[in-house]
């Protein structure tokens, strides 16, 4: 297939074993060293009697008014552990922002209330959080940072919002906008590794369920079955989309993808992605006719799955958390 149309940045040029998209994707997981950020958890509760775990760092920084917050969405199983999401702590204390992770549901420390959990397209959580920071922090700007998964959700959300929720400016990284495809690459080549250590926990998580909660009756699927699932698409199949109301993965992926919402997006809003992202191809890029005018998109020829990392292999700097950084302070 020809991506002739796509145009990719120069700005990023990793050095020697960084160029290979496999390196960016795992580097920071085996070899980032950094100090762990020292946190804060909120429990929000949902009005379906359910519950969120928000973890804030650096919140002492409201206590000056007007004070900005960002928002950060992790990945798929991600966590305030995520060696991504303590960089981009790290980062934003550095410029005196507040900070706050909004799990998943089941994503923190405990097993959320209610049978169902969390997905790419499911943004009234997120929503609801943030009408409550805005509600209890009036004269803070807010930011947002998705990544992977939690990008998709961002972008998505970004199209259903107007001006009484204001985001001064987002960015989504890595972000699934099209999960078919996406599904589909998981299946190939070494991309395959990656979907069985996630499978692991989505299947580990969805097996705690059947503890408290009927879930045979719900979704119709033993625990033995659980156990044999290999395939997002399998899983999505039979829980995701069973369980929050979908006819299908199918219907789940193309209702969810992001790709579609982005002519509707009306905040500042900036999408990194690699070419060489090992969970997707390039497919899922979209053209310059379905951005809006708010959205600006940066493609780079490496970079991995939220990877972005500058350098050398002994000697890294961690160019995603500057980029981002430098665009909420021009927005």
């Amino acid at each position: 297939m020809s991506y002739s149309h796509i145009k990719l940045d120069p700005s990023f040029k990793p050095q020697g074993l960084l160029k290979n998209r496999h390196v960016q994707t795992l580097y920071s997981n085996f070899f980032r060293k950094q100090e762990v950020p020292s946190v804060e958890q909120e429990i929000f509760e949902l009005d379906d009697g359910d519950f969120l775990e928000c973890y804030w760092h650096n919140k002492e920084a409201l206590e000056k008014e007007e004070t900005s917050i960002v928002v950060l969405f992790h990945g798929l199983e991600g966590s305030y552990k995520s060696p991504y999401i303590e960089g981009m702590m790290h980062a934003f204390k550095k410029e005196e922002y507040a900070i706050v992770l909004m799990h998943f549901r089941g994503c923190g420390e405990s097993v959320n209330r209610l049978p169902r959990a969390y997905h790419s397209g499911e943004t009234e959580d997120a929503k609801t959080w943030l009408r409550a920071l805005h509600a209890r922090y009036q004269n803070s700007p807010l930011y947002c940072v998705g990544f992977s998964l939690g990008g998709n959700m961002l972008l998505k959300l970004l199209s259903e919002i107007d001006e009484t929720l204001p985001i001064k400016a987002a960015v989504s990284v890595s972000a699934p906008m099209q999960l078919d495809v996406c599904a589909d690459q998981m299946e190939k080549g070494f991309s395959r590794v990656y979907q069985n250590h996630l499978m692991k926990n989505l299947k580990r998580s969805l097996l705690e369920k059947y503890k408290t909660h009927n879930m045979q009756a719900l979704i119709d699927v033993d625990e033995k079955e659980v156990s044999k699932m290999v395939s997002f698409w399998k899983f999505d199949d039979v829980y995701t989309a069973r369980i929050h109301g979908f006819k299908s993965a199918q219907d789940y992926y193309t209702r969810s993808s992001s790709k579609q919402y982005l002519k509707k997006i009306k905040t500042p809003t900036l999408i990194l992605h690699a070419f060489d992202d090992p969970f997707m191809t390039p497919e899922i890029l979209p053209n310059k006719d379905m951005l809006s005018e708010d959205i600006t998109l940066e493609v780079y020829a490496n970079g991995g799955h939220v990877g972005f990392i500058g350098g050398s292999l002994f000697n890294p700097s961690y160019w995603l958390d500057k980029r981002i950084v430098d665009y909420f302070k021009i927005s």
